[in-house]
């Protein structure tokens, strides 16, 4: 059965917005795992020798908050994704009106968490570099 252009548009955000929730937390997860656990958000960078370190990080809990919601989101939209592509080419069901109050509050809980998700990032990210830039690390050919 074909779709109308409307659900196929929502079916396309639902993709876009797991691919983002996943790349988001897995970035930051990654990220945590390069500073030996320790949350880089609003941390302060110092030179190590030849690396970077983090000498005051912040709490770990912010990270898990941020790779938390990003990850809920990521799983919340593939569970969507695949919901409504089984029921809308395989079932031919529809949606009731309580299904999409239920849809629509869930989703407004997971934007609120995602923007509260971003103002994180954008901040955190941004006191890091801040500290790394205050470093003056120069980069050096190599040979040179």
């Amino acid at each position: 059965m074909a779709l109308p252009w409307l659900q196929r548009f929502e079916l396309a955000l639902f993709a876009a917005a797991f691919l983002c929730g996943a790349v988001a937390a897995a970035a930051l997860t990654r990220t945590q795992a390069s500073f030996s656990g320790s949350c880089p958000l609003y941390g302060v960078a110092t030179k190590n020798g030849s690396s970077l370190a983090l000498s005051r990080p912040s709490a770990p809990s912010l990270c898990y908050f941020v790779a938390g919601a990003s990850g809920l989101l990521a799983l919340y939209c593939l569970l969507l994704l695949l919901f409504w592509v089984y029921s809308s080419c395989i079932e031919d069901s529809h949606r009731g009106p309580v299904g999409l109050r239920i849809a629509l509050a869930v989703s407004a809980i997971a934007i609120f968490l995602v923007l509260v998700s971003a103002c994180i990032l954008r901040f955190g990210t941004s006191s890091l570099c801040k500290s790394i830039i205050s470093l003056n690390v120069t980069n050096r050919p190599l040979l040179g």
